[in-house]
């Protein structure tokens, strides 16, 4: 995925790029405390215990932080892990662990992904950084159901670009609403995770028709 605008060449060095990841996770830390908007430079420089003239070395602006906070988030989120699934195993099982692994990753990070979409809706850059992550997420989803059509294992009639699109939308805003605007609860009791990842993964494979 393609790096932020707002964001300025890494540091050359190890002692940099050390100091400006140590930045990174303390920025994290108030962003997630306070919000975006209530967060000051003074806040993240007193968690990091550094200098102002420290943080500029690294960083022009809040908003430059706050993009390397995400890239990273986003980073997580498109390369979660998975446990080990074999690739010729049942599509249908590498669907399910591969959702899992994505939901996952949101809860790790929900928190941010509440905050990216509140900037998104007033700042530009941030939609379009919002924009990047999900077209990244429909491209990778795309080549996957493109190799499981190959197989035979997917209805060909289907185009892979446009399927992945509608299916990952709808995982994207699961996720969301799950994790951040917590709409799976009913009379205070949340939907069980593990319930909503097998719905999202038999909604996935009957979408595709794979057999099971």
């Amino acid at each position: 995925m393609a790096r932020s605008s707002l964001l300025r060449e890494l540091p050359s060095t190890e002692r940099g790029l050390r100091t400006r990841s140590a930045l990174i996770a303390a920025a994290r830390k108030v962003f997630e405390k306070s919000g975006y908007l209530d967060t000051r430079l003074i806040d993240i420089t007193k968690a990091a215990k550094c200098s102002a003239g420290t943080f500029y070395t690294y960083f022009s602006s809040k908003e430059e932080i706050f993009a390397a906070v995400l890239e990273l988030a986003q980073e997580d989120m498109m390369h979660p892990g998975m446990p080990h699934v074999a690739a010729d195993d049942d599509p249908a099982a590498i669907i399910e662990a591969s959702n899992r692994a994505y939901f996952e990753a949101y809860k790790r990070n929900a928190k941010l992904m509440g905050l990216l979409e509140q900037v998104a809706s007033v700042d530009p850059e941030f939609r379009r950084l919002r924009q990047q992550r999900a077209d990244a997420f429909v491209r990778r989803n795309a080549r996957s159901i493109e190799n499981l059509q190959e197989r035979g294992l997917a209805d060909a009639d289907l185009d892979p670009m446009l399927a992945s699109r509608a299916l990952s939308g709808m995982i994207s805003r699961l996720g969301f609403g799950y994790f951040v605007a917590r709409d799976g609860q009913a009379d205070g009791a949340q939907v069980d995770l593990d319930e909503v990842i097998r719905t999202a993964t038999r909604l996935w494979v009957n979408a595709l028709r794979i057999a099971r």
